[in-house]
């Protein structure tokens, strides 16, 4: 049986605007369920461990789908998150790929964690595939494979600046994914927004936003496979 490690942040905060954030309910709920559906073990860490602050404009209606629904009665879901596992204790070799769901959170955590950046380094140095969504695409910032950045001279998506600008958040972020993306060497494209677009290079799995969550998991799928 594959397995696969999600990875979540545990940051809460947005920016300086007295509102929440966290981690984007469709981005883990679409992803979790296509690979367990299709017979794939999941683990969740955090960098904290325990419950992950859930963006709470993903639990807005206008946010709805059949996947958040489901999850919305899965109390076994619901249960594995409240019990997330802590970073720095999770280890590459006990896995086959990792992902990561978006949400503005890991822009102020996971875009800086050591623990997170080696582990993505690991896992891509040891052949297995690493994907991300929305933008968690930012978590990659500071990733580098044999001295250049992962991204560098890779095709890759993630939330676009104009979709950032549409949910007003432009200067609230720590930085804007598209322009990192580029600015470290990355093949960058998008489609119009909110509409579902995922790219693959090699390893590197990428998607742009939380309609795209289902096809960065049907694409990981197919690697698993």
């Amino acid at each position: 049986m594959k397995k696969v490690l999600f990875v979540v942040t545990s940051h809460d905060k947005l920016g300086d605007t007295g509102e929440k954030t966290g981690f984007w309910i469709e981005e883990l709920v679409a992803p979790y369920y296509e690979l367990s559906d299709n017979g794939v073990q999941i683990d969740i860490a955090s960098p904290l461990g325990g419950q992950p602050p859930i963006d709470p404009k993903s639990a807005d209606p206008s946010s709805v789908t059949e996947d958040t629904k489901r999850f919305d009665n899965d109390t076994a879901l619901q249960s594995k998150l409240k019990q997330t596992l802590k970073l720095a204790d999770v280890k590459q070799g006990d896995y086959d790929a990792v992902f990561y769901p978006g949400g503005h959170g890991p822009l102020w955590d996971l875009a800086n964690d050591k623990n997170s950046i080696a582990l993505i380094e690991s896992f891509y140095m040891n052949n297995k595939p690493v994907a991300f969504v929305c933008h968690a695409p930012g978590v990659l910032k500071d990733v580098k494979v044999n001295g250049d950045y992962l991204v560098k001279g890779k095709k890759v998506t993630g939330f676009t600046n104009s979709e950032e600008e549409a949910v007003g958040l432009t200067k609230v972020v720590p930085f804007l994914l598209e322009d990192v993306l580029k600015s470290n060497g990355g093949i960058y494209s998008k489609t119009a927004d909110w509409n579902p677009y995922a790219v693959e290079d090699g390893l590197l799995i990428t998607g742009q936003n939380p309609a795209s969550s289902k096809l960065v998991a049907e694409k990981l799928l197919k690697q698993l496979n």
